[in-house]
């Protein structure tokens, strides 16, 4: 029997992930295929009236991106979203097609709402507190991106939540250590990786669908770079680790 099978992390997830794709981002980069932006707007999904910047739209040229993100972006609610630890969103092209076949839709240019459309990347490449070189900016891994109900409004599901966070397709936020400029085409190239190798990815294992691995815990814990709101909602799991329930009122991401 497998570990998935038993029920266990498995090892390259374990480990922190797979070292050859971030030593190819290392070397040259990931490649940003879209800079969207957008500042919030009243949208009707599907009969229901949401304030929210979630519909960004490519631009052309460079911006700057500053500590709470790109000038003329914005989010509608600032609760959830926005802030220092989530200036900038980036998400994988290559999940596209999945959540083409998924959800039966083709997708829009920033479908998840992200500031970075990117080319060949997983949530396996990167780690929680890695820095990152973005045109003339400097950025760094802050937690992965926790879908929302505005996102599920947008598709008109709901278990769009469920269907994120079961597939491990969920993105990642950078907060900005310095200011510059960044254009569509520039590419997103590590400069330091975190020592402590906990990946987007098995951070959201954890959180998702291991909550009673206090090790597991205590090891997304132990990334100084981890967002405050993640940070907060890690300690408390390691108050009632038995009970490995999702608690949504106690996250907040």
């Amino acid at each position: 029997m497998d570990n998935e099978a038993k029920g266990e992390i498995p090892e390259n997830i374990l480990s922190g992930g797979v070292q050859n794709a971030g030593e190819l981002g290392r070397m040259r980069g990931w490649r940003v295929e879209s800079l969207n932006i957008g500042l919030p707007e009243w949208q009707n999904f599907h009969g229901r009236e949401i304030r929210t910047g979630i519909c960004k739209k490519p631009v052309q040229g460079s911006l700057k991106l500053g500590p709470r993100g790109f000038e003329g972006d914005g989010v509608g609610d600032m609760k959830h979203h926005g802030g220092e630890d989530k200036a900038v969103c980036v998400y994988s092209l290559d999940h596209y097609p999945y959540w083409e076949e998924v959800l039966g839709v083709e997708m829009p240019a920033a479908a998840f709402g992200e500031n970075l459309s990117v080319a060949v990347l997983s949530e396996d490449d990167i780690y929680i507190g890695d820095i990152l070189r973005l045109g003339s900016a400097l950025v760094q891994v802050s937690q992965p991106r926790q879908p929302c109900r505005t996102l599920a409004a947008r598709y008109n599901r709901t278990d769009m939540v469920r269907l994120v966070t079961d597939s491990g397709r969920t993105g990642f936020y950078c907060r900005v250590l310095e200011e510059g400029s960044t254009a569509a085409g520039d590419s997103l190239i590590v400069q330091e990786r975190d020592p402590r190798g906990v990946t987007v990815s098995f951070a959201n294992i954890i959180l998702h669908h291991d909550r009673r691995n206090v090790g597991g815990i205590e090891k997304v814990l132990s990334v100084p770079a981890l967002s405050a709101t993640w940070r907060e909602s890690f300690r408390k799991m390691t108050l009632s680790p038995q009970s490995g329930l999702f608690d949504s009122s106690v996250f907040r991401g």
